[in-house]
Parts: structure tokens; sequence; C-alpha cells
């Protein structure tokens, strides 16, 4: 019997419909699909893959608005978080492989050692095949559709299985595909839970592109070994923000509080730990409040923070904040909702102590703990106390100083006077280090991170041999001995005998 799930709003708790899940036997036939389809979709023309894109681009922007406010229904964000994370940043993409995709897919020439002369290298970037895509709740298109777009731009077929608990997005996706007329097998959206994604991985994609949690992405990893399918991870995170005594302490208060709690705080890149130097601590504190006591919380417009999007994430962030507080932390303000409620108002809390949940474990939620340091030494150190290590932020009138702390920092990616925004551009890979993830996907390498990069090597196949071949002779031996001590070592260790040996080989080649 097929299970059925239902499609709610969180902000409102209106039934959005009902959808039913794929078993695993339409899972194994979707794969089946995708890779029939694979041999006529890797040899279409970069031209024509591009073209798919280029439409589905003027369909966002057409239908933009509509598609934010269908977003915003499925997950309870506000309508201009949604076209601004979920509309903008896929059509910016979009245009980003437009312009560079050629040049990132072209066969790559690299240099030759002369030893192999007249030899000509080059790297080549070939379709792994089918690839699965594993999405997540918090930005249910735009991280679901970017690894997709990437993989078909690449010359993959493509399996998604969105989240589960923003279904209706994933039906959403399913409608944009199907108006730009994607030829069949090439984009499959399988509806389903954890037993859909489960289903997909025992497929045996060529490879698994999934975002979520650590925990899940260590089972994925783990069922992925059996069959040695490559995983990209992009997993969870413990931001921390270091605000030094010579910032815009203005624009850094203004970037922590977005950076918090921009959509409920439910971003893999929030600030989830902010340190702020002790001398400027008191004037911070009191702007952050300030900024944060004056945003809104509503659905779904005229409003800054909208609801929480996920009823299980309401659990840990009530988990963490009750124990920070029974260990001596204070709410400056916000504080946690009733229990049925979907709202969490943006919460600061001050002291907090390293080893608290709080700072150690991911919230993901809208709450903003605060300590002080003393030190460039003890903000750097504060900072790599974490076993995540996705995006972090330094905030300093010093550009020397930023620059020589943001390199110190466990991260994958670092912003100076900024937060979050490194995932803006396309041109920068994205992805962490340590639990955050592994892989890199955005920029040229995450490009080619959804092909198999191919070595070739070139003779023009002139010569009867080559110098390493055989029969083997003393003359050999001479020459490598010779040529070793020319290129790397010692000219006068170099004599006559050996030139003579060079020499004779070199004419045994022709």
């Amino acid at each position: 019997m097929m299970a059925v799930m239902s499609m709610l709003n969180p902000a409102t708790g209106e039934q959005l419909g009902s959808l039913q899940e794929a078993t695993p036997a339409q899972v194994e036939d979707a794969v089946a699909r995708a890779r029939l389809a694979f041999p006529a979709w890797s040899t279409t023309s970069l031209a024509e893959r591009l073209d798919y894109l280029t439409r589905l681009r003027h369909y966002l922007v057409d239908h933009g608005e509509e598609i934010a406010r269908k977003i915003s229904e499925a997950t309870g964000k506000v309508t201009l978080e949604a076209y601004m994370t979920e509309i903008f940043v896929t059509v910016d993409t979009i245009r980003f492989y437009e312009k560079h995709a050629y040049q990132m897919l072209a066969d790559q020439p690299v240099p030759t050692s002369i030893v192999l002369w007249p030899k000509k290298s080059y790297i080549h970037y070939k379709p792994m095949g089918v690839v699965a895509v594993i999405s997540p709740w918090n930005y249910p298109f735009q991280l679901a559709i970017i690894p997709v777009l990437s993989a078909l731009v690449a010359g993959n077929t493509v399996i998604l299985k969105p989240s589960e608990v923003t279904a209706s997005t994933g039906l959403l996706i399913e409608e944009v595909f199907s108006a730009v007329s994607m030829p069949d097998g090439v984009v499959t959206v399988l509806h389903g839970g954890r037993e859909a994604g489960q289903a997909l991985v025992a497929a045996r994609p060529d490879k698994i592109f999934f975002t979520g949690s650590v925990a899940t992405g260590k089972k994925i990893m783990a069922a992925a070994a059996e069959h040695l399918i490559p995983v990209e991870l992009e997993l969870g995170g413990k931001d921390p923000m270091i605000v030094f005594e010579d910032a815009h302490l203005e624009r850094a208060a203004n970037g922590a509080v977005w950076g918090a709690f921009t959509n409920s705080g439910q971003v893999c890149m929030s600030v989830e730990r902010l340190f702020v130097h002790e001398k400027v601590y008191p004037d911070f504190l009191k702007l952050v409040t300030e900024k944060t006591k004056a945003l809104r919380q509503s659905y779904p417009d005229q409003a800054e923070v909208g609801s929480m999007t996920s009823s299980q994430q309401i659990g840990i962030v009530r988990e963490h904040v009750n124990e920070a507080l029974a260990a001596g932390a204070t709410a400056v303000t916000g504080g946690l909702p009733s229990s049925d409620s979907m709202y969490i108002a943006p919460t600061i809390l001050t002291s907090v102590t390293s080893d608290m949940k709080i700072m150690r474990e991911e919230t993901f939620g809208p709450v903003l703990p605060i300590m002080t340091f003393a030190t460039e030494e003890e903000a750097v150190r504060l900072a790599n106390s974490s076993p995540y290590g996705l995006n972090a932020s330094v905030w300093s009138g010093d550009k020397t100083k930023a620059d020589r702390v943001a390199r110190q920092l466990d991260s994958g990616n670092v912003c100076i006077n900024d937060v979050i925004i490194s995932y803006a551009n396309p041109h920068l890979p994205f992805g962490g280090v340590k639990q955050s993830g592994i892989g890199r996907y955005r920029g040229p390498s995450g490009l080619q991170a959804f092909t198999h990069s191919i070595s070739v090597i070139h003779d023009p196949g002139k010569r009867k041999r080559e110098f390493n071949w055989y029969p083997y002779t003393k003359d050999q031996e001479l020459t490598f001995i010779g040529l070793t001590n020319l290129l790397y070592g010692k000219l006068q260790n170099v004599n006559r005998r050996t030139l003579g040996a060079i020499w004779r080989e070199f004419k045994r080649l022709f």
C-alpha cells in the first residue's frame, strides 16, 4: 500500500494537499529510465543543454512572484526572503552557467614534461551517469534545483528526492521542469521520506549529492561506500562571527541580526556563535538588542521573520535554549513559544559558556548566543572550537588583521565584514570542512565535480619506440642516469660517455 504525505503550510496550519510517496519499485524504475536517457543527454551538445536552462531562467523570471508565494506557503518564510534566496539566486546561477559553462567544461590543456616530448596532455570532463540529489527543507527550491542544474549542464541525468517536510515544493520543481519540456527521463522528481531516500541510495546511482544533517549524511556515506559510489555532502554548521574592537559596529550589528535570524535562523550558514571584543561588547550588545526588538514577525508579508518550517526543529531549539537558561544564560530579548506555536521570537542569549549545547551543536533556529573575547588568539581559538566548519565571518576595519584571522579559521567559506554572502557568488566553490561536509559545488570546481576528470596524453605516433620500452640496454640505463643529473642534479656528473648513450638512444627512437 502506498504511503501518503500531507502537505501543510507551517505558518497557518492550512492543508495544501496530499501526495503519494514513491515505492521502492518506482524508485528503481526511475533510475532505470534515467540510465536509458543518459546516452542521448550526455551526447547532446552543451549548447542544447544550456538552451533548456535559458528556457528555465525565462520561466522563473516570468513566474517568480507566484513561485515565491508557493515556496512561502510550503516553508512559512516571508515572501521577500523566498524570492531573494530561492528565485533570484537560482536565476543568477543559471546565468553564470550560460556564460561560463563552455570554459569550465572544455578540455583543459596542461603542461607536459620535456622528457615526454613530443606528447601533449589535457584533461577531459566526462559526465558521470545518473546523479541522485537529496535536498533539504530550509531552502527547498534552490538547494534542490541548483545541484540538479549543475549535474544536467555537466551531461548527467538526475533523480531528485526533495524533503518530505516541504513536499509541495517538490511538486513545484516537477512543474517547472515540465514547463520547459525536458526530455523524458533526464530529470525525475521522487516524492517521499526516509524510505524513498534509502531506496534511491540502494538503487546505485553514479553519484549522490546530499544536503542535510550530519547524522543522515554519515548514513548515506556508509551505504554508498558499499558500492564505492562518489558522495558529496553539504551538511550543518555552527558558524562563528568575530567582531573586533575596530569594526564598524553599526554594520556588524545589522549583519549579526540578519545573519542570525534570516529564514528564522534555519540556514546552515546562520550566525550561531557571536564573539565580540570585550571593549566594544556593551555598545554592540545594545545595538544588536535594539535591532532585534525592532524586527517584525509574521507571515507572509510586511515582516522580516516568518515561522519555523519543521516542528521537529522547534524541539531542538527548545532543548538548546532551555539548557542554556538553566545553566545561567540570560535571554536579553525573545524567548520560547507555547508548545503548539510554529513561531519562535528572535532571541539573544548572553552569559553563555562554551560547554553549552547552544554553543556546541547546530541549533538551526532564531537564537543568537553572544560571548566576549580579549585577544585575537582567543577569538580564533573560540571560533575553531567546533566540530563544524562551514562558514565564518570576521569584522574589522584593519584589512591585514581581518585577512590574517580569516586564514586561520577552520572553515570552508569565510566572509570579511559580511555574513552568509559567500554562497551568493556562483564563481566561488562552496562546501565545508570537518563535519560540515565533503566536496564542493558552485564555481568551476563545483561544476567539474559532477564529471569524471579524464587525463589524456597524446603522442603523434611517428616514432618506432619510446626511451622506456623494451629491449632494455646499457645505453638506456646510462640515458636515464644522465637525464636525471642533467634535469635535476649537477651538470658536472654528466660525462662524455653518458652524452654518447643519450645520443644513441635518441637515434634508436626513429
